[in-house]
């Protein structure tokens, strides 16, 4: 048998962890591990990656940005 036991996790690059309490509510962002900043709206998470040279085409794409405690499309705290 050639395939390993344990399944593929990918790390990816751009995490965007869960929304924080703010007047505007953010998330963090991580790349490569490191903190990078506060975003209130996905274009933040497009321009840290662009400052850190990387390309993003598909944000669903979960071996390039894992999205925490919710998607592209949470903001506010629940």
């Amino acid at each position: 048998m050639t395939e390993i036991a344990s399944p593929y996790i990918s790390r990816p690059r751009i995490m965007v962890l869960g929304v924080q309490p703010g007047t505007p509510p953010f998330r963090i962002v991580e790349i490569d591990g490191e903190v990078v900043g506060e975003a209130k709206a996905v274009t933040d998470v497009l321009q840290a990656a662009a400052a850190f040279g990387i390309t993003v085409h598909d944000l669903d794409d979960p071996d390039v940005v894992r999205w925490v405690g919710g998607d592209k499309f949470t903001w506010r705290l629940r």
